[in-house]
């Protein structure tokens, strides 16, 4: 049996949160923000009405964690940034041109759909996981509660896209 050492407590100012929070909140906004510009394109290319619908159901999801990342920024007294936005693009774009490879092939355009909304879902999670623990030290309960909001629609998105490819494979 392995034992977990007992790690020390990292010991963080409650400007270095805030700087944290900030910082790692507006990578997470600028994938958002693109991704809802772009998700009613790839919702266009879905064939299978059910992922169709899942799209659409999270562009909705995603509009509304803009919204409470846009409350959390006004809690914080600063605006989201958009000079490092195109470098968050990149992994979003990876995935729409990889979707449009397949073009040709509506079962695997689909597949590729799934593979890459999981994906982006699961980055997303994480993201708001580690920025909900350090809300958690900021004590702020606002900010507390809207991370929360938005990490729940993000698993429940995964667990839609998951449910929906093991619907497309079974």
């Amino acid at each position: 049996m392995t034992m977990i050492r007992q790690l020390p407590r990292a010991n963080f100012s409650y400007e270095k949160l805030r700087t944290f929070l900030i910082e790692h909140l507006n990578v997470v906004y600028c994938v958002k923000s693109h991704l809802v510009e772009r998700l009613p394109e790839i919702a266009e290319h879905a064939h299978f009405a059910d992922l169709r619908h899942a799209i659409i159901e999270t562009m909705e999801d995603v509009q509304r964690q803009i919204i409470r990342m846009d409350e959390i920024f006004e809690v914080l007294g600063t605006k989201h940034a958009t000079d490092k936005c195109i470098e968050n693009y990149q992994m979003v774009e990876t995935a729409f041109s990889a979707i449009h490879s397949q073009s040709e092939d509506y079962g695997m355009r689909d597949l590729s759909i799934l593979f890459y909304l999981q994906n982006i879902e699961s980055i997303e999670m994480a993201s708001f996981n580690v920025l909900l623990i350090a809300a958690k030290r900021y004590k702020n309960k606002q900010i507390i509660q809207l991370l929360r909001e938005n990490s729940d629609e993000a698993r429940a998105d995964m667990a839609l896209f998951i449910l929906l490819t093991a619907k497309y494979l079974g």
